[in-house]
């Protein structure tokens, strides 16, 4: 198999208030300073927590179990755009869609194994 998808959705209220030990767990630096940029940060680090969780699933059909939170690093290109990078695998490619809403926010992805 050479392609994969993944999806995760989750309840933005989880993601309220989390303390720094979780987000330096989950999230890169990276991530962390984007999402802190807004008002409510919320909403972006629920919708970065279903994309690194949509990455882990489509990674289970190749049989890659070895990528944890802390190795997926989704960023934003100068228009916004977001992408993946998996630090252990340069060989995937990823393609990500990422979306929220008042209460809840959504990812997916699908890999391609080069």
């Amino acid at each position: 198999m050479n392609i994969s998808i993944g999806c995760d959705i989750e309840d933005i209220s989880r993601f309220k208030d989390k303390s720094e030990t979780f987000l330096n767990r989950i999230y890169t630096k990276n991530e962390i300073e984007y999402c802190k940029k807004f008002s409510n940060p919320a909403p972006h680090f629920c919708a970065r927590y279903c994309a690194k969780e949509a990455v882990v699933k489509a990674l289970n059909d190749f049989k890659i179990k070895d990528v944890y939170y802390s190795d997926i690093e989704i960023l934003n290109t100068s228009d916004g755009a977001c992408y993946v990078v998996i630090k252990k695998y340069n060989d995937l490619s990823v393609k990500i869609s990422m979306s929220h809403c008042k209460n809840y926010a959504t990812a997916s992805v699908i890999i391609y194994k080069d």
